[in-house]
């Protein structure tokens, strides 16, 4: 490649790092950057990347200032009630709050009235509503009323409004047509199996609202995450569709320019007009570029051109993970690809070498990004993308047809979009059964020395690929060694450690305990929120049989990951509190106990049992629980202090596993067992604020184990507890810090070994 052929991606570099360089340093390094450059072109030539540097550099200055400096911010930063109207920018959705469900949505202000001053502006701001929001439409413009406060990232404030919005005038004709294909999408795939009536949309246009979270971690660990958002794949398939079907009807010349042009604006307006979704439709057209006549020449300029263009539009996306990832994907295929398939090319079909050589090569692109993103790399990536690259094209081409056949006459577009369903149910396979492969991926963490370390490899391979591809001894050899790296589970040495009585496994922000009941035996209490946590936990243990499984309570974080413990073992006997709440939970262990042949039991309150080498008798709920909650009223505790407690009794060591109880039932549960002192202590409900400090300091235990999830926005475990807890003269071991956590006896002596982490899939 000439210099001449790099000028275009050196300006693109350039501008990133100008907008990186903006956001993340002071204020007067870009400026000085962009007063230097002005000077500069004074008395020079050919100072194209450093004037691109300097103009997103300053485009991100006056944006922040703008944000920063408007109304907005400065009513927000006092907190003003105001009254706005506004325009609805994205779709409402629902996330899960502290204090309960809001929605979110974000929106442009037009009007603002405040602190008795009234404004005319186009500011971005973040919505939180009740769920009476969930009804609002993309384009409409709204009146509301609410308190501002302060907001990070690219808007200029949180508006917190109450109630339903006043509808001023609906979305613009063409949002209104947008909506109407989207909800034909998803009509024509009603009659489907959920997780196909979600993934088609969400592969379609990234309307992924309904897919399953296990099914969506479960993409992610297989590298697959890509197809369920907007990306350039989805523009490269459906405008390049639009292409050969107009070719094939006699369109020809600059004719098929505007096809083109027509289809990714009708793309855009589907998949809305977010910051991602330009990004996207960017980087598709690049791939399109590159994909025409000479375009291992065009594409590349095309990409700087477009990261240029991107970033003097919206100087924000420079420090986002998905831009980062869309330009890395982009020039690898551009630049990597090619070379890559013409090594595989000395022993294999074209189509075949290409098929291998493009996610192989967005693959090592994008590893570095990923792996400071989820602290994993994953081993199945490349062979994932193999295996649902063919389902790709069909799903995401007949799954709008299918929208766009059902405006006109459903049931056909129910038939048309049948092949797109098949294909996504392929798709859904291949994610479910490669992150079920032993070492899907493994931990490397996203500390500094770790991040350099696989950005050497990956450069290493860079240079290395197109040797060992070349040669179908080398090529084959390295297939068969990632076969039977990903079919292995790795060793852990000295893992689990003798003498262990107790786990505590890192599941993230839930619970999951296990009790060593004899070799390869444990009682486990509560599953967690992740089945592939729980299970790969239990694997390093070297637990196949489980003679008793306790679920304290039907919350998420506690049962959702069941399925995780079922698999692949001997599961005796299933406990369960008295209280079925919440009903989601209730059925969830249901259908999966119902599965694997099993029938929870509740269990018995006051009974003492020995199972194996442990001994449990369960303290907590009263049988009268359902009355003891129904006093508590309506704050969300009532399942929590319906917890199963148990006193568990291994090795001489008396330790009390206490579910997710409250102060209520803490209070309750210190009448009945007065005087109690234990060795070990699980904390209640991952260390929240509310708790009887008085009752737990009592039991004067020499351990305390919070299993909480790491960087969760609920604040646990809370400062004051943990100094409660320590200045009782206990010592505190948690989960978001020493990962899985294992007591230990030895020589009678009590301690603790913890794996740092290792296995953690955040």
């Amino acid at each position: 490649m000439t210099v001449r052929d790099l000028r275009a991606p050196a300006l693109g570099g350039a501008a990133w790092l100008g907008g990186i360089a903006a956001a993340v340093c002071p204020w007067w390094v870009p400026l000085g950057v962009v007063v230097g450059t002005a000077a500069l072109l004074l008395r020079s030539r050919g100072a194209g990347p450093l004037v691109a540097f300097a103009a997103v550099a300053g485009v991100t200055l006056l944006h922040g200032t703008a944000l920063a400096s408007g109304p907005v911010a400065q009513l927000a930063q006092k907190r003003a009630v105001v009254g706005a109207e506004l325009t609805v920018t994205s779709d409402p959705r629902p996330v899960a709050g502290r204090f309960g469900d809001l929605v979110v949505v974000r929106a442009r202000v037009e009007q603002l009235t405040g602190r008795g001053a009234a404004y005319s502006l186009s500011t971005p701001v973040v919505v939180m509503a009740d769920a009476s929001w969930l009804g609002v439409v993309l384009g409409e413009r709204l009146h509301v009323s609410g308190r501002l406060g302060p907001a990070d990232g690219d808007s200029a404030a949180l508006l917190m409004v109450r109630g339903s919005p006043d509808r001023i005038e609906g979305p613009d004709v063409w949002w209104r047509v947008a909506a109407a294909v989207r909800g034909s999408i998803r009509e024509s795939v009603e009659p489907r199996q959920e997780d196909t009536r979600e993934l088609v949309p969400a592969l379609v246009v990234g309307d992924d609202a309904g897919v399953d979270p296990a099914l969506a971690d479960d993409f992610r660990t297989t590298g697959l995450t890509h197809l369920l958002a907007v990306s350039g794949t989805n523009l490269t398939l459906l405008v390049g569709f639009l292409l050969i079907a107009s070719r094939w009807a006699g369109v020809r010349g600059w004719w098929l320019h505007g096809v083109a042009a027509v289809g990714i604006a009708g793309f855009v307006l589907l998949a809305r007009t977010e910051p991602s979704v330009v990004r996207a439709a960017a980087m598709g057209t690049v791939a399109l570029i590159g994909m025409g006549g000479n375009g291992r020449e065009r594409g590349p300029r095309a990409l700087g051109v477009a990261v240029l263009a991107l970033l003097l539009l919206d100087p924000r996306l420079a420090v986002t993970a998905g831009f980062a990832l869309s330009v890395l994907a982009t020039a690898g295929i551009l630049w990597l690809a090619p070379l890559w398939r013409d090594s595989l090319r000395t022993w294999l079909p074209r189509g075949v070498a290409e098929a291998v050589a493009v996610p192989l090569a967005a693959q090592v692109a994008c590893t570095p990004v990923v792996t400071a993103l989820s602290g994993e790399v994953s081993l199945v990536a490349v062979v994932a993308n193999l295996l649902a690259a063919p389902a790709v094209a069909p799903a995401t081409v007949l799954g709008l047809a299918g929208g766009l056949v059902g405006l006109v006459w459903m049931p056909l577009g129910q038939v048309v979009a049948a092949p797109a369903a098949w294909s996504v149910g392929w798709i859904a396979v291949v994610a479910r059964r490669g992150a079920d492969l032993p070492t899907a991926a493994i931990a490397w963490g996203t500390g500094p020395v770790a991040l350099l370390l696989v950005t050497l490899v990956c450069l290493g391979l860079v240079v290395v690929v197109p040797r060992v591809l070349r040669s179908p001894l080398a090529g084959v050899a390295c297939s068969v060694l990632l076969v039977v790296t990903v079919l292995t589970r790795p060793p852990t040495p000295g893992w689990p450690p003798s003498g262990w009585v107790l786990a505590m496994c890192d599941v993230g922000q839930g619970d999951a305990l296990i009790l060593r009941a004899g070799p390869h035996e444990g009682v486990v209490v509560d599953a967690g929120p992740d089945p592939a946590l729980v299970d790969g936990c239990l694997d390093r243990l070297e637990v196949t049989r489980v003679p008793l499984l306790v679920l304290t309570h039907f919350h998420a974080d506690h049962v959702d990951g069941l399925s995780g413990v079922l698999a692949g073992r001997t599961v005796g006997a299933v406990e369960v509190t008295a209280l079925g709440d919440p009903p989601d939970g209730v059925e969830e262990v249901a259908r999966a106990t119902g599965a694997a042949g099993l029938r929870p039991a509740v269990a018995a309150y006051g009974a003492t049992r020995r199972v194996g080498d442990v001994t449990l008798q369960t303290l907590w709920p009263r049988p009268d629980v359902a009355r003891f909650a129904g006093d508590l009223g309506e704050d969300g505790s009532a399942a929590n202090d319906a917890s199963v407690v148990l006193l568990a009794e291994v090795d001489g060591l008396r330790i009390l596993l206490t579910g997710d109880i409250e102060p209520p039932a803490q209070l309750g549960l210190s009448r009945l067992v007065g005087g109690l002192a234990v060795d070990v202590l699980k904390v209640p409900h991952h260390g929240s604020r509310r708790q009887d400090l008085g009752f737990l300091t009592g039991l004067r235990a020499r351990l305390a184990l919070v299993s909480v999830g790491a960087d969760n926005d609920y604040g646990h475990p809370a400062p004051e507890l943990v100094t409660a807890l320590e200045s009782a003269g206990t010592e505190v071991h948690r989960t978001d810090l020493d990962g899985d956590v294992l007591v230990v006896v030895r020589d009678g002596q009590l301690g603790v070994v913890a794996r740092g982490g290792v296995g953690r899939r955040r």
